[in-house]
């Protein structure tokens, strides 16, 4: 069946797998103290600056989990929109590990903002209820829909203005680089983002995520955390070596852009079907429409794509590196036969 379900179902980068088979060929200290994972820190910083600290993690719930758990006491309240990776798709792993409570915040877009957090602030230092300390935000949100810079540093400002912590899930944060024309750190650490999800599995690799603290005496102690959180991966050089050449020569930005293309192409060809109503912004890599369910059922037969809201008949569309134009072509044609 042709993928449009997820990017998470497209296969490994040609030049990923090279950098696993090179990894592959001699013996190398495990736990991360290894020639790979040194190379592949370095290469963060001129992505990022020098003053920050850079941890692989096997997947993106742990990189979320872990860079939250990091930052909060168990008495701590975390912020973020209620469709957030966070809260819908974690299966509780922010709660468990960090022994924080969830503030959830309606959001039509994934986003949310400061008229949202503003009434949480009243409960500061006041000891009946769980402390307020980290923001939580998606870029792009789970909706696919972006958020401007102005709308993060705002955000971000207002965070440290109330001596909050702002974390950014980026599991898509390289779909967010391209298409906002930016690097990764004008649209995170340039904005006041404090601590980074960077996601890559999504955009390439076979598996691997970073925890980048922007602030290196914000988790001073992090190491610990991703060790209890059994996230220190012994052979930690097969996730290393894949972000050494997912950071080389932009392959990271050329995925990205491939994917968000594919996007754009689909969305131009079918924004004119009457039957189908898009509902979202389509500002990366996701398109979400409703159309009628019998086709839907009928398309699903050829196609994998996610069925997201079956009380109002609406789908999620995803195209990844390895999305084709013929894909592309062949889907719409199968839409607008089928209406």
């Amino acid at each position: 069946m042709i993928n449009f379900a997820s990017d998470n179902c497209s296969g490994v980068h040609p030049q990923i797998l090279e950098a696993l088979e090179e990894a592959n060929h001699n013996a190398a200290i495990a736990y991360g103290d290894d020639i790979y994972t040194e190379k592949a820190i370095k290469k963060f910083k001129p992505i990022f600056g020098d003053n920050i600290e850079v941890y692989f993690v096997y997947n993106g719930t742990a990189a979320n989990t872990l860079a939250i758990s990091g930052i909060t006491n168990s008495y701590h309240a975390i912020a973020c929109a209620e469709t957030s990776h966070l809260n819908e798709d974690e299966c509780g792993a922010p709660e468990k590990f960090s022994g924080c409570k969830l503030i959830t915040l309606p959001s039509k877009d994934g986003k949310i903002t400061i008229d949202q957090i503003e009434k949480y602030l009243f409960d500061l230092d006041f000891e009946h209820r769980s402390q307020l300390k980290v923001i939580s935000i998606t870029q792009p949100t789970e909706f696919g829909v972006l958020y401007s810079n102005e709308e993060v540093k705002t955000l971000a400002d207002f965070v440290h203005k109330n001596k909050l912590y702002l974390h950014m899930d980026g599991a898509r944060i390289a779909n967010a680089a391209a298409a906002l024309q930016q690097d990764f750190k004008s649209i995170t650490r340039d904005l006041g983002v404090d601590v980074l999800s960077f996601g890559a599995t999504k955009n390439g690799l076979m598996f691997g995520e970073a925890v980048v603290f922007f602030n290196p005496n914000l988790c001073p102690h992090f190491k610990y955390v991703r060790k209890q959180g059994m996230q220190l991966h012994s052979k930690m050089r097969y996730i290393s070596a894949q972000f050494d050449a997912y950071l080389t020569n932009d392959l990271w930005l050329k995925n990205a852009q491939k994917a968000n293309d594919m996007t754009r192409l689909f969305h131009s060809k079918i924004k004119d079907i009457s039957q189908l109503s898009v509902t979202q912004k389509v500002d990366a890599n996701a398109i979400f429409a409703t159309l009628p369910k019998k086709i839907i059922e009928k398309l699903q037969e050829e196609f994998l794509f996610y069925l997201w809201n079956p009380l109002m008949d609406e789908v999620r569309w995803m195209t990844s590196f390895n999305t084709t134009k013929e894909e592309v072509s062949l889907f719409y044609e199968r839409i607008k036969t089928s209406v």
